[in-house]
């Protein structure tokens, strides 16, 4: 037993201590930092976007003129591409995208073809050839983003990667808080990406849509239906604001949400303040209203 001890004793006195190179406080991988300079706004008025008496002086600070920002969701029932793992996530809606409206309702798009990385974009806008907006997630370290982004930003009969791109190209580079002059000198390539898919995410936790539905009785059926008006009243109850609902089949299919917002500083961190839908329903207000439940293959348990 004492030569045991005596042999681990002398084991632990030739272990070298190896210095921590690191600086204090650095984290123990190296995931780049995503966050624009946002540090010249500390002298600017804060004001909620559509909201302010003057011009803004630092567009970098608050969107502008797109300042109307719309959180926009999808309710799918299936994606057309289950064989290659293509999911919807059980209980939860799926994420469309994040939009900047101007204050008057009207809105630009693909107002940067430097960034333009849509392969599939509309008339006059040259097509992206270039590698999936994909693997600018994998060249920052993301693959937490890129994990939640699959299982919530889902596509229908085309990749997830096409409609994540295609969502940027044509919303983020017409919103002034992700121009690249925000990034400061220290910008790294495709760091305007990732800063948009973060802020989009972030912006979707805010509207839980399956959630408040289900806390109010309304539930995906294949048998009951609902009134237009009890769906309003269950996201107003919770919002404080009427939402835009979208729906197929002469409108009688729920289909799509979008909540409309002023925002209390960037888009990327502000705060949202809800306001009343700009756009009136596609929904039908006497015709009942149908909420169907998913394919069941065409969904998977995900954590939210």
């Amino acid at each position: 037993m004492q030569s045991t001890l005596s042999v681990l004793a002398l084991l632990a006195s030739a272990v070298v201590a190896v210095p921590d190179t690191r600086s204090p406080g650095s984290p123990s991988s190296s995931v780049p930092n995503t966050f624009p300079d946002f540090t010249s706004c500390l002298s600017q008025p804060s004001v909620y976007s559509c909201e302010n008496t003057t011009q803004i002086a630092n567009t970098c600070c608050s969107p502008t003129p797109g300042g109307l920002v719309l959180q926009t969701q999808f309710w799918s029932t299936y994606t057309g591409l289950e064989k290659q793992g293509q999911k919807l996530p059980k209980g939860s809606w799926t994420i469309h995208g994040l939009w900047p409206d101007n204050c008057d309702g009207s809105f630009e798009q693909y107002c940067d073809l430097s960034r333009q990385y849509d392969p599939a974009p509309p008339a006059g806008v040259p097509a992206y050839k270039g590698p999936g907006v994909d693997t600018f997630i994998k060249e920052f370290g993301r693959d937490d983003l890129l994990e939640y982004m699959e299982n919530y930003w889902i596509n229908q009969g085309a990749p997830n990667k096409n409609f994540w791109a295609h969502e940027f190209s044509k919303h983020a580079t017409c919103t002034s808080t992700f121009d690249l002059a925000c990034y400061g000198p220290s910008y790294k390539k495709n760091q305007d990406v990732i800063n948009f898919f973060d802020a989009v995410i972030r912006a979707f936790h805010q509207y839980p849509t399956f959630d408040m539905l289900a806390s109010a009785g309304i539930m995906p059926s294949n048998k009951t239906s609902y009134s237009l008006g009890n769906i309003q009243n269950a996201l107003k109850s919770q919002t404080a604001a009427l939402p835009y609902l979208g729906c197929s089949h002469n409108g009688t299919v729920l289909s799509e949400v979008w909540y409309f917002s002023h925002v209390y500083g960037t888009e990327q961190y502000g705060t949202y303040k809800t306001l009343d839908t700009t756009t009136a329903s596609t929904c039908s207000s006497t015709a009942p209203i149908w909420y169907y439940e998913r394919t069941k293959t065409s969904e998977h348990e995900v954590r939210k």
